[in-house]
């Protein structure tokens, strides 16, 4: 499968860090951020994602509390 970068950047990829190599290819985005024991942005709403806080315990308090 191709990566098509510009499209995930436009319409899938909502990460804030400006430095990160990986906004926009999704399989080395998962791969880094599974890695480290934490999920993407992506899965995040806007607002919690810009607080960088990947970790599964914030995915998990967002989805307990219905926000996601």
């Amino acid at each position: 499968m191709e990566c098509n970068k510009e499209k995930n950047i436009s319409k899938l990829c909502n990460c804030t860090y400006e430095p990160c190599s990986r906004k926009g290819t999704c399989c080395e985005c998962l791969h880094y951020h599974f890695s480290h024991g934490e999920l993407p942005g992506c899965v995040f709403p806007d607002d919690a994602e810009r607080t960088w806080d990947r970790s599964i315990g914030h995915f998990v308090r967002l989805y307990q509390a219905g926000r996601i």
